[in-house]
């Protein structure tokens, strides 16, 4: 995946390029260790424009935040650093700059009136159906900044837009026309699909023993840990009437029903009798965590866990990244207080042949089915004959049986990226060989014309701002104090 990212950089960057300002409803995302030199607060000084710590911050916050959006749980600060997300976030931050410094030499500016219209788009600001500057003043304080910075990049970034409008062209109705059918061309193809499931394999335990020895790097244990462990159970009190109800006025918005409407104090009762007891046996357990951690009292508990195997659910964390010798304060699971101490990390070691050979196995079977794939690929389309499919396009996706719809995709996609006209294409399970019979313009569609029209539009627009920031490089000059730590 990071090697996808790698690759694709350049046009995720060119979707995000003016970003909206993250720290509304997202916090500040940190990046450690940056030395700024000696001028305080400043990154860059790009013209006669400041970059600060803060600006810089917010610009690496924005895409951290959009890289979230665009892959999910999948993205992690180990990768942002891998993508040298801090690199990227100074780049623009010195790009955005350039751009600001050239408006400002056309005497463009940003009216109050700007500001005001700007405010109004964040739904988080509305109270009633109308901007409340006391909700905007609180929301702004939760996030860790005041009304004169968020408006100073309100500003920034409005004055960006100014400039982007000024820059923004359209594809004429020809070139729209053209790209209409041009982007939609057909073809007419014969095709023969071998799939990998059709393959069958001899198992010979010689063979199998012989790969793993050319492989056996590839099979090695999980990480394991040797923890020592106390439990506290739950311990059930009796609880005043009156603590009972102080609780409930403190924490109601914490009993709801199931359909999220607050629970009256009768209904909540047993849920604060629960929360009382857990409130008392945290108390317990931090008692009990004291001991241990002053040698009073010695564990009698002791297991070693597999990473995949740690019990804990969302405390495993907690066990992964500890370092040998560390005690743990106690963590809730399944309604009892857990005390670990990390006695030592096991790394992982190479695995026996016996360890391994459910694996080594089912993997020895995929590489030669793949093997005899590629060899019965060749040995077809020498011989090729294939079904012809008729005329398709790129959305042809449902005209090819044999293929889901990820798959036809990704053949469709490769297919009329070639310039061969007779060839295979991989799709992992299966290999697609086809010929390509004859080509022609696709008929002229309208309903296509709006979305060519935005994909040429981006296209051509962000190429313009590329140009211009390159232009603008040799006409301002640009200081930087911004030092990487090894």
């Amino acid at each position: 995946m990071i090697t996808w990212m790698q690759r694709h950089k350049k046009w995720l960057v060119s979707t995000i390029w003016i970003s909206t300002i993250a720290f509304v409803g997202a916090g500040f995302v940190g990046w450690g260790s940056y030395d700024f030199g000696k001028k305080s607060g400043a990154v860059a000084v790009v013209g006669d424009r400041e970059i600060t710590v803060n600006e810089y911050q917010r610009e690496y916050s924005a895409l951290y935040e959009q890289y979230s959006k665009i892959f999910g749980d999948n993205f992690s600060k180990e990768m942002a650093e891998k993508l040298k997300l801090k690199d990227l976030a100074y780049k623009m931050s010195i790009e955005k700059n350039l751009i600001l410094s050239y408006a400002d030499e056309l005497g463009l500016t940003v009216t109050d009136e700007d500001i005001a219209k700007e405010l109004l788009k964040y739904e988080a600001f509305i109270k009633n159906g109308k901007f409340d500057k006391d909700t905007y003043i609180k929301v702004l304080n939760r996030n860790g900044t005041t009304a004169t910075e968020f408006e100073d990049s309100l500003k920034r970034n409005t004055l960006l837009q100014k400039i982007e409008k000024l820059f923004e062209i359209s594809a004429t109705d020809t070139e729209i026309k053209l790209l209409n059918q041009l982007l939609f061309l057909e073809d007419n193809v014969d095709i023969k699909i071998l799939n990998k499931e059709n393959i069958t394999v001899s198992l010979n335990e010689e063979k199998i023993k012989e790969y793993w020895g050319k492989n056996k790097v590839n099979y090695m244990s999980d990480n394991s840990y040797d923890i020592d462990y106390a439990i506290v159970d739950i311990k059930k009190g009796k609880h005043s009437l009156e603590d009972m109800q102080s609780y409930y006025e403190n924490f109601k918005t914490d009993f709801r029903k199931e359909n999220d409407k607050i629970k009256s104090f009768e209904e909540a009762k047993d849920d604060i009798q629960f929360a009382l007891d857990l409130k008392d046996t945290k108390k317990d357990a931090l008692r009990e965590y004291i001991k241990y951690k002053k040698s009073e009292k010695d564990f009698t508990k002791n297991i070693v866990f597999y990473e995949n195997e740690l019990p804990y659910g969302e405390n495993n964390t907690i066990i992964k990244k500890s370092k040998a010798g560390d005690l743990k304060k106690p963590f809730l699971y399944n309604d009892k207080f857990i005390i670990v101490k990390v006695n030592k990390k096991i790394f992982p070691k190479q695995l026996s042949f016996e360890q391994a050979k459910q694996n080594v196995t089912q993997d020895f079977i995929n590489n030669e089915k793949t093997l005899k794939l590629k060899a019965l690929s060749k040995k077809e389309l020498d011989n090729f004959k294939g079904i012809n499919i008729g005329w398709i396009n790129r959305t042809s996706v449902s005209n090819l049986n044999g293929l889901n719809e990820m798959e036809a995709s990704q053949f469709l996609n490769k297919l009329f990226g070639t310039d061969s006209k007779k060839g295979q294409i991989d799709l992992g399970n299966k290999i697609v060989l086809y010929k390509i019979n004859d080509s022609r313009f696709a008929n002229y569609d309208k309903t296509r014309d709006e979305s060519i029209k935005q994909t040429v539009g981006n296209l051509q627009n962000t190429e313009l701002m590329n140009n211009l920031i390159k232009r603008l490089e040799n006409r301002y000059e640009i200081q930087s104090s911004l030092k990487t730590k090894e």
